[in-house]
C-alpha cells in the first residue's frame, strides 16, 4: 500500500525508519518530513494542517494509509476531513475524532472524562474570565505546590508548578487576563500536585479493542539532575524498571481499560495512539493527561523495541481487528538522548551546519532527526530539538553509553545535550 505519514519530527523520523522495514508498505511519502526522512520515503512540502493539500495529494498517488504524527492537525479534525470527503473516506486514517482529540486539545474535558469514568487523577478545578475572582480565592486556600495548566494546546509550555501563592495569583492572572498563552490559557485547569514518578503510557485501540506498547519515561528538564525549565523533552528510556509486570496489570485495570471503554460509551471515534500519562503515587497510578498520539521523544525509544510489523499492527487497528494482535517487544532496553541547540528552550538560533552524521556507527545506535533541514547538500539546524540518537543495549546504562558516545561523534555549534539519561538506573 502506499501510506502518508504527516509530520516532520523525531517522531516521524522514528516511524519513517520503522514503516520502511514493513513488508505491506509499496511507497511511504512524508508532509512535510525533514533532512532525515528521505532516507526511508519522499518528503512531501504540504504542511501538516494542509487537509486539502493532504487530500488532493492522496488521491493523485493512490494513498491508502494516513497516519498522523503531531497533535495539531489531529485536534484540528484531521480524520473528520478525511471521513466526510467521499473521494477520500476509504482511506484508513490513525488517529482520532476531532471530538475524540480533545482528550489531548481540553485539559478541562480530559480531567471531566476521568472524573465521569472513574479514572484516578489530581483533585482540580478550572476558571476562566468569567469565574476569575473564584480562581483567585481558590489558589489563595490552595495547599502547595499549586498546579496549574493551559486548557489547550501550549506547544508542551502551558503546565507550571508554583511553589508559593504569590507565583500561582501571578502566574493565574497572566494566563486569563493577559493571554500569556494565547487562546489555549483562556480556560486554567488548577490541580492538586502530586509527588511521585512519571511514566509514559502507550496504548493503541481501534475504538473496541486494546493493546499496551513498550513503556517509556520521558525527561522534561534541560539541565543535568532535572534541572532548569521544562523543554519538549531530553530524551526517554525504556523499558521503566519500577513499571513491572504488577504495576502494568494495576495501570491496565485501573486506566487503560476504563479509558477505552469511556470512549466507546461516549461514542468517541478513537482508532489510534493513546498516550496515557501517568504519575506513580507511592505505588498508585494517577493520570496526569492524556494525549492523543505517540510521545516525542518516546516514540524514539518505544518504537524501535517494537518487533511486529506496523503496518500489519496499524491496518489491524483501522479495521477493528486488535484482537487479533499480539505485540511482540524487545528484550533489549533502549536510550535516546536529544542533542539541542545553544539557547534553547528559550531563543536559539538555527541554520547551524551538523558535522559527523556519517562518522562512526554503531550496529545497535539510531540516528532520528528531530529539527534538521537541508541546505544544498548540508544538514542544517532548523529547531530547537535537533537530533535523537537511540542505542539498544543489554541494560539502560549501557544503552546509555552508546547514545552519549554517538552524540560525541556529532557537533555543530551550540550544541548540548544531557549527559545523565539512563544513568540513574545503575
Amino acid at each position: 500500500m502506499n501510506i502518508l505519514l504527516v509530520g516532520g519530527g523525531g517522531r516521524e523520523h522514528t516511524l519513517a525508519w520503522k514503516i520502511n522495514k514493513s513488508s505491506l508498505c509499496d511507497q511511504l511519502f512524508i508532509a512535510p518530513g525533514n533532512a532525515g526522512t528521505p532516507q526511508f520515503g519522499i518528503n512531501v512540502p504540504i504542511a501538516v494542517t494542509d487537509f486539502e493539500g493532504q487530500a488532493t495529494f492522496c488521491i493523485a498517488n493512490n494513498i491508502t494509509m494516513l497516519i498522523v504524527g503531531p497533535e495539531e492537525p489531529l485536534v484540528k479534525g484531521i480524520y473528520d476531513y478525511f471521513k466526510n470527503r467521499p473521494d477520500t473516506a476509504h482511506i484508513e486514517v490513525i488517529g482520532p475524532s476531532k471530538e475524540a482529540a480533545q482528550l489531548e486539545g481540553s485539559k478541562a474535558f480530559a480531567k471531566a472524562f476521568m472524573q465521569r469514568h472513574n479514572i484516578p487523577t489530581a483533585a482540580y478545578q478550572e476558571f476562566d474570565s468569567n469565574s476569575y475572582e473564584a480562581g483567585i480565592a481558590y489558589i489563595r486556600n490552595h495547599s502547595l505546590p499549586i498546579v496549574l495548566k493551559a486548557d489547550g494546546l501550549a506547544a508542551g509550555k502551558g503546565v507550571l508548578i508554583c511553589n508559593n501563592h504569590i507565583e500561582a495569583l501571578a502566574e493565574f492572572q497572566l494566563m486569563i487576563q493577559q493571554s500569556k498563552f494565547g487562546e489555549a490559557g483562556r480556560r486554567v485547569v488548577i490541580e492538586q500536585f502530586l509527588d511521585g514518578i512519571e511514566l509514559s503510557v502507550f496504548v493503541l485501540t481501534d475504538g473496541i479493542n486494546f493493546v499496551v506498547l513498550p513503556e517509556a519515561k520521558d525527561y522534561k528538564k534541560i539541565g543535568v539532575g532535572d534541572t532548569g525549565p521544562n523543554t519538549g523533552g531530553m530524551g526517554a528510556v525504556s523499558p521503566v524498571p519500577f513499571a513491572d509486570a504488577a504495576y502494568m496489570k494495576t495501570v491496565t485495570e485501573k486506566i487503560i481499560r476504563p479509558t477505552i471503554e469511556g470512549l466507546q460509551k461516549e461514542a468517541l471515534d478513537y482508532k489510534g495512539f493513546v498516550f496515557i500519562g501517568l504519575i506513580n503515587v507511592k505505588g498508585e497510578p494517577f493520570v496526569i493527561e492524556y494525549n492523543c498520539r505517540l510521545g516525542d521523544p518516546e516514540t524514539e525509544v518505544i518504537i524501535p523495541r517494537i518487533e511486529n510489523d506496523l503496518i500489519a499492527v496499524l491496518s489491524a487497528t483501522a479495521q477493528q481487528r486488535l484482537n487479533e494482535i499480539e505485540i511482540i517487544t524487545s528484550k533489549q532496553s533502549a536510550v535516546t538522548v536529544m542533542a539541542v541547540s545553544g539557547g534553547y528552550p528559550n531563543d536559539h538560533e538555527t541554520g547551524k551546519v551538523i558535522n559527523g552524521l556519517d562518522d562512526t556507527r554503531l550496529s545497535n545506535t539510531m540516528i532520528f532527526h528531530a529539527g534538521t533541514r537541508l541546505n544544498g547538500d548540508q544538514v542544517v539546524t532548523s529547531g530547537g530539538r535537533v537530533l535523537a540518537v537511540t542505542s539498544f543495549g543489554n541494560n539502560l546504562v549501557e544503552a546509555a553509553e552508546q547514545s552519549n558516545y554517538m552524540l560525541e561523534q556529532i557537533h555543530f555549534d551550540g550544541m548540548y545535550f544531557r549527559e545523565d539519561i539512563g544513568f540513574e538506573f545503575r
